[in-house]
Formats: structure tokens, sequence, C-alpha cells
């Protein structure tokens, strides 16, 4: 029996290259930070079916991340994810009821000047970093994610403006994302989505990105506080651009 073509819709092909591509992505995020849910998402667009991509995209991710919190966990911030999830919840709650995007390239445009600000700009003020304004980027970027399914640069990008060494910016970044992405199961519960037809591919993506997070963590431990903070910015900067370019094509065509 031809057990591939079993896991999903997709030919058995596509379905064995997002299983190793989930590896990969894992590595990326669990070393740099961020990037590989951006990077996986990207790809699974190119194969995937749009009424499938984001919660599919937002379950694999949510075994990656949830993966990486457990092997991280004693490095969490957890003052900052007490201020994140009453704002996630909000998000979850708004996106359930409205499920619609804005208009074509405007949401990219705007993801992508918030992260590039927060890089590269004088820094966000610290009221803004604070308990409230904590809660208003949770409750932002959970609904941003089930809009466009890839919220992480901004999270990243707001987690790092927080302070902290690499191991705390990994770990954080994670709890916040596990959080997002647990969120998804119920806006797209509510509207109607059918997990079951993807279940098979998205075990084995949680499962091979369990893997790459473990490879990835090795190597964090390895990076100096220094290579990991400006690897972290070029990443980054490089997922902004592209979406500065995503946002662009979009709103010209």
């Amino acid at each position: 029996m031809d057990w591939p073509s079993l896991l999903s819709p997709l030919p058995a092909s596509i379905s064995i290259l997002l299983i190793l591509l989930s590896s990969l992505t894992s590595m990326i995020s669990a070393s740099m930070g961020v990037g590989g849910g951006t990077l996986l998402i990207m790809t699974m667009a190119q194969v995937m079916p749009a009424s499938a991509l984001i919660p599919v995209h937002g379950m694999v991710q949510l075994g990656s991340n949830g993966g990486r919190l457990a092997m991280t966990l004693r490095h969490v911030e957890w003052k900052a994810l007490a201020s994140f999830v009453p704002g996630a919840i909000i998000g979850a709650l708004v996106a359930s009821w409205l499920l619609i995007r804005l208009p074509a390239g405007v949401l990219e445009l705007a993801i992508a000047g918030f992260v590039l600000f927060t890089i590269w700009g004088p820094g966000l003020p610290q009221r803004a970093l604070g308990h409230l304004g904590t809660l208003i980027a949770g409750a932002v970027t959970t609904l941003l994610s089930s809009m466009v399914g890839a919220s992480g640069p901004m999270v990243a990008s707001f987690i790092k403006q927080r302070g902290g060494g690499r191991q705390s910016t990994v770990a954080t970044f994670a709890a916040c994302m596990t959080l997002q992405h647990l969120s998804k199961a119920f806006v797209f519960g509510v509207a109607g989505f059918v997990f079951r037809d993807w279940l098979g591919l998205m075990v084995l993506m949680v499962l091979s990105g369990v893997v790459g997070t473990w490879l990835g963590l090795r190597l964090l431990s390895r990076l100096s506080e220094q290579r990991f903070d400006l690897a972290f910015r070029w990443v980054l900067t490089v997922l902004a651009l592209r979406l500065v370019w995503l946002g662009v094509t979009r709103l010209t065509n």
C-alpha cells in the first residue's frame, strides 16, 4: 500500500517533501529564533489549496513551537507570557467572528513596517513594552495570525524589544506562538474546517519538526549572544523585506 498517499489529499511526493521541510524549518526557528514558520508557509502556499493552508500550517507550527517550548521551558519570561495570554484570547475570539482580510497588500506592508521599525528604529517606548502593550500585541498578532498565517516576525520583533538573552528570546517566542497556533484550532474549528483529512500529514510534520527543533537548539547553544543578535536581526529584516515586496505586488495587481 502506498501509505504516503493516505496522509493527505496531496500527492505522496509532496507530502514527503513537506515532512522533510518541517524538520529543516523547525531547526531554523530553534537556532535563529524566527523564520522557519514563514519559510514553511511560503512553501506550503505553492502546493496546497488556500482553504487548507492556514489551518494545517497552524497545527504543524503548534507542534513545532510546543516542542521547542517544552525543551526551553525554564528560560520562558513568564511575566511577558502572562500579559500576552489575555490579548491572544481576545484576538482569537475576534478572528473567529471576523475571518476576513484587509485589502490585499495592506496587511503585509503594515507588518513589515512594524518589524523594520522595531529592529532598526529608536526602539519602542518602555510603556509599550509593559503589561498593556504586551496584551495589545497579543491581541493584534493573534488576529493577524489567523488572517495571514505567519505573524511570527511581528511577535519576534516585539519579544526582542523586551530584552533578555538568546535562550529567553527563543523560549518566550515559542510560548507565545504556541498559544497563537493553539487558538487556530478553535478559530478554524468554528469555521468548519475538517482537520481529519490532513491528520496524517500534520502528525508526521510535527514529529519531524521535533527532530529539527532538537538539532536547532544544539546549534543555538553554540552561538554567542552577539552572533545570535546579529543573525536574529537580519533574518527578521529579510522576512520583512519580502513582505514589502509581496505587499507592493498585491497592491499594484
